[in-house]
């Protein structure tokens, strides 16, 4: 294990790319702006309304996909796979490509377990009540650590997981990004369809999660693995062979 952690400080330390200029504090502004607003006209009509039966049915049908306990399994099983592949496979090629396998199962385990640890302790500390709670509590009852989940509304952890994970393959795949976004503000907005959280929950989420992705893509570039890093330092999936 020390052997592992050194050899991604040298690759760390090789790294002479300077960080991106992500512009955060521009897109911070945006994302609260969103927040807020969503707060001041859609929260208390999602609130003080039961959702529709078909919109209900929908969100149910697809809200399970936000769940992280797959998405870590899977990221698990993918990197395993890819290191097995890469033991047992004989060509060079095949060894290469095993190896670019077993490193995306690694992205996509850091990074939905990271940013839905991160939004499960940020809720529980915000204490903001769930949509279920409005007629008694309102849109604005917190209670911080109250160890009731009726008071872990923001932000949302399903739409946490949701958004890195689609950030995540947005990197990876940057032809398909407007489909990975549509994507995730559809899955994201089902924990609105079933009435676990409000919108503004569910952007917060979303937003979190997203940035969680690629700030460890950056991580990632700079330590050589999966990503490149841009001239401006902006991280780029490595592409090895046509066929990956």
């Amino acid at each position: 294990m020390r052997a592992f952690w050194n050899s991604l400080d040298r690759r760390w330390r090789r790294s002479d790319v300077a960080m991106p200029p992500l512009r955060w504090q521009a897109c911070l502004f945006i994302t609260i702006n969103a927040v807020i607003l969503s707060m001041l006209l859609f929260d208390a009509p999602i609130g003080a309304s039961e959702p529709h039966g078909l919109v209900k049915q929908l969100g149910e049908l697809l809200t399970g996909f936000g769940d992280s306990a797959w998405l870590i399994y899977s990221s698990i099983l993918l990197f395993f796979q890819g290191r097995a592949g890469y033991k047992l496979l004989k060509t060079a090629r095949s060894r290469a490509q095993a190896l670019y396998v077993s490193w995306i199962g690694a992205y996509l385990f850091t990074t939905v377990v990271l940013s839905g640890l991160l939004a499960n302790l940020l809720k529980r500390a915000i204490g903001r009540a769930r949509p279920d709670q409005f007629h008694d509590h309102g849109m604005f009852s917190f209670a911080p650590f109250s160890g009731h989940s009726a008071f872990e509304s923001f932000p949302s952890g399903h739409s946490t997981t949701v958004g890195a994970f689609f950030a995540a393959f947005a990197l990876l795949f940057p032809r398909y990004r407007v489909a990975f976004i549509a994507c995730a503000i559809w899955f994201g907005m089902t924990r609105v369809m079933v009435g676990a959280h409000y919108p503004s929950d569910v952007i917060a989420g979303l937003a979190f999660g997203g940035w969680f992705s690629l700030l460890t893509a950056i991580v990632y570039a700079r330590c050589g693995l999966l990503f490149k890093l841009a001239p401006d330092g902006w991280p780029l999936a490595k592409r090895l062979f046509r066929t990956v």
